[in-house]
């Protein structure tokens, strides 16, 4: 029999190396899988994005073109005044210009917020870049976040846009981590990743928070609205991938910064987990309640 250095038998090394490639081929594959989906989900995104541009430069536009048409007909008599000279007249031409002025002036709030709105979807494609992506589970990252949720406060502030966020924690990590290795943890946190990223709307965001918690930033909706989202991919989370997640969910309010809408949703997270986790709880602005109702309808085959 044929020995290689250090008295390993050929067929051995052989059979060694034909294993390592095809280890390294099914990661390759799994890692090409996993890319694929990410660009199909970023690709889906890219074109609500696009969809939603369409729709704000359509609405413009059917604006502008009625506003020109005001315009030009407020010119049009302006020059028939001026030949006529009638004091009365003059009068009537006043009351036409306020007509005029008050759809320039609601232009110019449209406008305005459709500049916001631009903005907002702007952001919504940078968070495809890589400074805004957590590495491993191909989120929104910290940054990403950030960012996100400024365009929204600025939403809110101007046009009074409602919006909500979740936290979830993924429960009993650590033991995850401990008994079946870092690798299996990862892979743990990529699954819900995924599982999130596919949940939700193109128009939500998700984001890796920290270590095994993630933010879930959703636009034009309530407080319970968000309630039923959250159940969802509780449930969805225990059948699909056989663990429990605690979740806290706030909806922003009058007075409230990124700062303290995230530790108003914190604390109904963490008194899910000492609830005994598995759960969710929100916080109303003012008190931290269960989101009983819905795990009970859960339960029933409502959701």
């Amino acid at each position: 029999m044929n020995l290689l250095p250090f008295e390993i038998p050929l067929p051995v090394a052989l059979a060694v190396i034909a294993c390592l490639g095809y280890l390294i081929g099914r990661g390759s594959r799994a890692k090409a899988i996993n890319d694929a989906d990410q660009a199909r989900r970023e690709l889906r995104r890219a074109k609500a994005v696009a969809r939603e541009l369409e729709h704000i430069a359509e609405g413009v536009r059917k604006n502008l073109a009625a506003h020109h048409l005001s315009i030009a007909r407020f010119k049009d008599r302006v020059t028939e005044l001026g030949s006529q000279g009638k004091e009365a007249a003059w009068q009537d031409l006043c009351k036409e210009a306020e007509q005029v002025l008050k759809p320039t002036l609601r232009l110019a709030e449209q406008i305005a917020q459709t500049y916001d709105e631009i903005r907002q979807q702007t952001n919504h494609l940078m968070t495809f870049t890589e400074v805004r992506t957590d590495p491993l589970t191909r989120v929104s990252n910290r940054r990403g976040l950030d960012e996100t949720l400024e365009s929204m406060f600025a939403l809110m502030e101007r046009y009074n846009q409602p919006f909500s966020l979740a936290i979830f924690d993924i429960d009993h990590f650590k033991e995850v981590n401990d008994k079946k290795g870092h690798l299996q943890g990862d892979r743990t946190l990529q699954a819900v990743a995924r599982m999130l990223d596919e949940a939700v709307r193109d128009t939500d965001v998700v984001a890796r928070y920290g270590g095994e918690e993630f933010v879930v930033v959703m636009p034009h909706t309530t407080l319970q609205n968000a309630c039923h989202f959250a159940d969802r991919v509780r449930l969805g989370i225990g059948s699909g991938l056989g663990l429990t997640v605690s979740g806290g969910l706030a909806m922003a309010i009058d007075g409230d910064n990124a700062q303290t809408l995230l530790s108003r949703a914190d604390a109904a997270l963490y008194s899910g987990k000492a609830a005994g986790r598995n759960r969710l709880y929100r916080h109303t602005g003012s008190d931290i309640e269960p989101v009983i109702a819905l795990e009970t309808a859960s339960k029933d085959g409502v959701f």
